[in-house]
């Protein structure tokens, strides 16, 4: 309970490094809680990033922990179980250790459900993809397919068609009738054959996805398959601390300001932490901004405080 610092960071991806740099460079004491489980691991590679692109994922995190150390900051890989509000917030974690912090911020993330459908698990991130903005042009022009979780899946099929004009659109557990005119018109137009009936599997040979398995036992030739996983947000922490959320079709994310504050004094939100859209440059960007508020917050709280005395 001695170990106080300024800001506790709470989760060591892209958005968690960016805030705890700009913080050890700003000379505020910082810990890092790193459990260790990005959400970007199963990628080989981080694409849309300017002169990052390309990147594998573990090493942009690599070079991003030995940056933070140049300036003193803490890492530890631990897991935060709890935290109480105060004078100063009073952190948990899963190791024993009890540290409190004046201030926090929260990159938490959000976890990807897959479709229980066979092989997907396995292939995720390699030739199973749900973003085509981060690998669309390492896969453009193979045959796609995109498998629907509902309705709302028509959006995914539409979009990949810039990548590729060979896509089809396995409505899996979604019944053909739940589709508007609008959609079926706009597939014709993209040119994504609709394939009704239930996924069972992947086909794959040598290691490489080569179809899609339907339940009656139809295979349809396929290198790719995009899906949309269930977003699960790590909200947990902020809503232990009576943080207000909103609901979206992607799961309940933090009400933030611009910065990243949330409705609880002190307490701010970056990346995944806030929304499922957010990629890695937008993480990053969103952690530098959330420092930058805290550095003027903490100084303008001691300043006030002086002047009182």
């Amino acid at each position: 309970m001695n170990e106080k610092y300024a800001v506790v960071v709470i989760g060591g991806g892209a958005a968690g490094l960016s805030a705890a740099l700009v913080l050890g460079r700003a000379r505020q004491r910082t810990l890092v809680v790193d459990a260790g489980e990005p959400r970007n691991a199963p990628a080989a590679h981080m694409q849309g990033y300017l002169t990052r692109d390309g990147m594998p994922p573990s090493e942009f995190l690599a070079l991003g922990r030995e940056e933070i150390a140049r300036y003193g900051v803490e890492l530890v890989r631990d897991r935060v179980v709890e935290v109480t509000p105060g004078k100063d917030f009073t952190v948990v974690l899963a190791g024993g250790r009890t540290v409190r912090a004046r201030r926090l911020v929260v990159a938490t993330g959000l976890k990807d459900e897959l479709p229980a459908v066979a092989g997907v698990a396995e292939r995720f991130g390699r030739d199973v993809l749900h973003c085509p903005f981060c690998h669309g042009w390492e896969v453009r022009d193979q045959p796609f397919g995109v498998l629907a979780s509902s309705p709302a899946s028509v959006h995914q099929a539409l979009m990949v068609s810039q990548w590729s004009k060979d896509v089809r659109y396995f409505l899996h557990t979604v019944a053909e009738e739940e589709l508007s005119d609008e959609d079926l018109r706009r597939l014709a137009a993209a040119g994504v054959e609709v394939v009704p009936g239930e996924v069972a599997g992947l086909v794959t040979e040598n290691d490489r996805l080569t179809g899609i398995r339907l339940t009656d036992g139809t295979e349809h030739a396929r290198s790719v398959l995009f899906l949309a996983p269930r977003a699960v947000p790590q909200t947990g922490l902020l809503e232990g601390l009576g943080a207000e959320l909103h609901d979206t079709p992607f799961g309940a994310y933090p009400v933030v300001d611009a910065t990243g504050l949330t409705s609880v004094p002190g307490v701010w939100a970056a990346g995944n932490a806030i929304g499922f859209a957010e990629q890695v440059v937008h993480a990053a960007s969103g952690g530098y901004r959330a420092a930058t508020a805290i550095v003027g917050d903490l100084l303008m709280t001691d300043l006030d405080a002086v002047a009182q005395v």
